[in-house]
């Protein structure tokens, strides 16, 4: 079996990503990685050269500003990713550069792509998901979040990244038929210092913006953390890769985990729900589960 991670970047100091951790976590699982690299305004170039291994291919990327309404170009630069892979790898592993796996769930990743790499009814593998958010030690456990999505594909250039990247779908449209396995990503997004927080939050939101985005100023200020719906204490282990920079936190966020701000009734008895049921009714599901 031959597999083949990929995930792109740009600006990855500028906006505090911790990509090298995010792609040194699932070295152990590949064969290649490919990295294809965005036309950054910082060093992010060197600090993906610094991780030194052979396994890393990368590529070079400029971005198309004209893409920007709805994340487009997020799924463009997957896409630039994904078609640079090796053509006999049977599976695809996807990582963003927030993103971080556990080496705990290396054995279960690998035993699933195993598990399932006849069986062609399969066509990708679900993770679960934790959100960090403000700090190392908080989980957001809200509605807001979700819950699960497809990290691994089948190689078959026919699967394209969909709409602003966080999953997939054939090109027709039609969703991917996958296998939930006993494994998460540790998403690191929303755990940066207030003020790299507000950077990035602020460049981001003008993929989103289209035309209205591309001379927006982004405000050098600090993020509010406390505008959230639900958080709760992270009770595990941090990823080996993780620990210089969870030791590192030098800013300080404290968020009441009993205090919850939900938009309404209803969110607030889906929430209960899934508390104490561990199901999540109605929740978006960009896949189809077998």
């Amino acid at each position: 079996m031959k597999v083949s991670g990929f995930t792109f970047v740009k600006n990855a100091i500028k906006y505090g990503y911790p990509v090298v951790e995010s792609i040194t976590s699932v070295l152990p699982v590949v064969d290649e990685m490919i990295v294809c690299l965005g036309d950054s305004e910082d060093d992010t170039n060197n600090l993906i050269a610094s991780i030194g291994s052979d396994k890393i291919k990368i590529i070079h990327s400029v971005w198309d500003n004209n893409l920007r309404e709805g994340g487009k170009v997020l799924a463009v630069e997957t896409n630039k990713a994904i078609a640079a892979t090796a053509a006999d790898s049977d599976w695809l592993f996807y990582i963003q550069a927030d993103e971080v796996v556990h080496e705990q769930y290396h054995k279960n990743i690998v035993d699933a792509m195993n598990k399932y790499a006849a069986d062609k009814k399969v066509e990708g593998l679900l993770f679960n998901y934790h959100h960090f958010y403000g700090s190392y030690k908080y989980i957001g456990d809200g509605r807001s979040w979700y819950s699960k999505e497809i990290r691994i594909i089948r190689n078959n250039k026919g699967i394209k990244s969909y709409q602003d990247a966080q999953g997939f779908r054939w090109q027709d449209g039609r969703k991917l038929n996958v296998k939930l396995i006993d494994a998460y990503i540790y998403h690191y997004g929303w755990v940066k210092n207030p003020l790299t927080m507000n950077r990035k939050t602020e460049n981001f939101g003008t993929l989103w913006d289209g035309e209205k985005g591309k001379n927006k100023v982004v405000k050098e200020a600090a993020f509010d953390y406390s505008n959230i719906d639900s958080v709760t204490l992270f009770k595990g282990t941090h990823p080996a890769v993780m620990k210089e920079l969870v030791v590192k936190e030098d800013w300080n966020v404290e968020l009441d985990i009993q205090k919850k701000n939900f938009k309404n009734t209803k969110h607030r008895v889906l929430y209960f729900i899934w508390q104490k049921f561990g199901w999540r009714p109605f929740e978006y599901s960009n896949y189809n589960k077998i």
